[in-house]
């Protein structure tokens, strides 16, 4: 059973700075909890329903009071947040750079992406969303296990870098029609600003994904997710 000291402990995972404060975070669903058991990362504590399952046994309707989501999926984990390690980018490999990304499910997503084409690495601004926020890690299905993660001032990083520096930019070239390196990295800015002033200065080649509609009425702009899932897409098909 459930104690009330447990319930309150797991529900202000939700805020950052208790995040912070225990160095912990949540996880949800066989998939996600199974695939960051896999990874390595260390479990403070486990709640399922399935007796199949390590950890605490609980009714749904306890699962229910700590769950996040509207509809529990079987088991639940608090894992310690791994010690942040700067990753250096590989000049041969191509990466993802963040640049404010601030919604959870855009962010989720994204790291999804990386996973499925085979990104090195995601490199985040500060003001970027916490990767560890549990709607992040839900909308990863798992794939927050596979990606190495890392929050940094982007300007000092790609002030730093021999490789080519993309951005996806209004006034930016056709990236159908402009010719693209196997290895590099891709920015991607905010969901309203785009890509903040100072980091666009460092951007080397500046991308375009054409507009093919022909109403007037036409989306201003795609999706950020759906930006970079286009993005990615296309230098990995070359």
């Amino acid at each position: 059973m459930l104690s009330k000291n447990q319930i309150k402990f797991v529900r202000s995972l939700e805020l950052k700075k208790n995040r912070k404060r225990e160095h912990l975070f949540v996880a949800e669903g066989p998939k996600v909890v199974g695939d960051l058991l896999k990874a390595g990362f260390r479990p403070h504590s486990i709640f399922s329903t399935s007796p199949r399952q390590d950890g605490q046994l609980v009714t749904e309707e306890e699962l229910q009071r700590i769950s996040f989501l509207q509809h529990p999926q079987e088991v639940l984990a608090v894992f310690e947040i791994p010690d942040s390690e700067h990753r250096p980018i590989n000049p041969n490999g191509l990466s993802l750079a963040l640049d404010g990304i601030q919604d959870p499910g855009n962010l989720g997503t994204i790291i999804r992406i990386a996973d499925w084409f085979g990104i090195d690495a995601i490199y985040c601004s500060q003001e970027t969303a916490d990767v560890y926020n549990p709607k992040v890690v839900q909308a990863t299905m798992g794939s927050i296990a596979h990606v190495p993660i890392t929050y940094c001032n982007l300007v000092e990083l790609l002030s730093k870098v021999e490789c080519p520096i993309y951005g996806t930019l209004l006034d930016g070239e056709d990236i159908y029609q402009k010719e693209l390196q196997k290895n590099g990295i891709i920015v991607m800015g905010n969901e309203g600003n785009g890509i903040s002033q100072e980091v666009r200065s460092m951007i080397t080649h500046r991308l375009l994904i054409p507009n093919f509609s022909n109403s007037k009425e036409t989306a201003e702009s795609l999706n950020v997710a759906i930006a970079t899932a286009i993005t990615c897409s296309e230098f990995k098909r070359r």
